[in-house]
């Protein structure tokens, strides 16, 4: 391949764990328009069942959605089982979906630790872990994709959120010690580190107003970065452009890490 047909993902199955909004959405569009069919896993099927009909109609490419729970392991199997009956292939994974808990860690409860943990770092884990599995055991060259966050390089001020940093420091870890692991079977594990992404929802939320100000007078640029900006980092970690790149985190903050 040449140039730009190493960035092509024709043909190619990629499930998005939280992919009904977001940075799930926009990074599932992003791998839609390169040419991968595309599953959408999400709690919210009905939602996510919307994503892939838009995703389907605008790239003419086939997207479907599955309801799963990233913290279940049995959902998580039923998954791989889903993409199998319907594909019969996993070519790229996107293990995305997570949630951030604002608490002090005076304050912060048991419950509100655990859930933070489960999802952000035990669910990238039950989902790289199947779709590794299955790549490894069909003898696919397969790509696998963590969200982790610039939060596992710093602490961010002035919200308290220990859960979440621990939570992407880990998932940092994680993908070099999968990487690691798996070299020598084709399979590609690699993470992003967003900063502030200003998703519909955090847009939304009156109650962040005086963050994202604060967010916007700390950043280099003075703004959030937008969802569609991970679009290209995903696509070239996602296709044969990187295929010597493999435990490798990739910060994308507008320079917030840098000082």
């Amino acid at each position: 391949m040449k140039g730009i047909e190493k960035f092509s993902l024709q043909g190619k199955v990629a499930f998005v764990t939280g992919g009904a909004r977001g940075i799930g959405k926009a990074v599932a569009t992003g791998f839609a328009e390169a040419g991968a069919h595309i599953v959408i896993a999400d709690l919210d099927l009905a939602e996510g069942e919307k994503t892939a009909a838009q995703i389907a109609a605008a790239n003419g490419v086939q997207a479907v959605a599955v309801k799963c729970d990233v913290t279940d392991p049995h959902s998580v199997n039923a998954l791989i089982d889903t993409i199998e009956e319907k594909f019969g292939k996993l070519d790229i994974a996107f293990c995305n979906a997570g949630i951030c808990i604002n608490a002090p860690a005076s304050e912060m409860t048991y419950e509100q630790w655990t859930k933070v943990i489960n999802i952000n770092l035990t669910g990238v884990f039950l989902t790289a872990q199947a779709a590794g599995n299955y790549m490894i055991k069909k003898g696919i060259k397969g790509s696998i994709i963590n969200t982790a966050s610039m939060s596992g390089h710093i602490v961010n001020v002035p919200q308290p959120q220990c859960a979440y940093n621990a939570s992407k420091a880990g998932v940092i870890m994680l993908t070099k010690s999968l990487a690691v692991e798996w070299a020598t079977t084709g399979v590609r594990v690699n993470s992003i580190s967003p900063g502030y992404i200003g998703t519909e929802l955090v847009k939304a939320n009156p109650t962040l107003i005086p963050l994202i100000n604060t967010w916007n007078e700390m950043a280099p640029l003075h703004r959030l970065g937008e969802p569609e900006e991970l679009q290209t980092v995903t696509l070239f970690l996602a296709s044969d452009a990187s295929s010597f790149t493999t435990g490798s985190d990739v910060v994308v903050d507008g320079a917030f890490t840098c000082f």
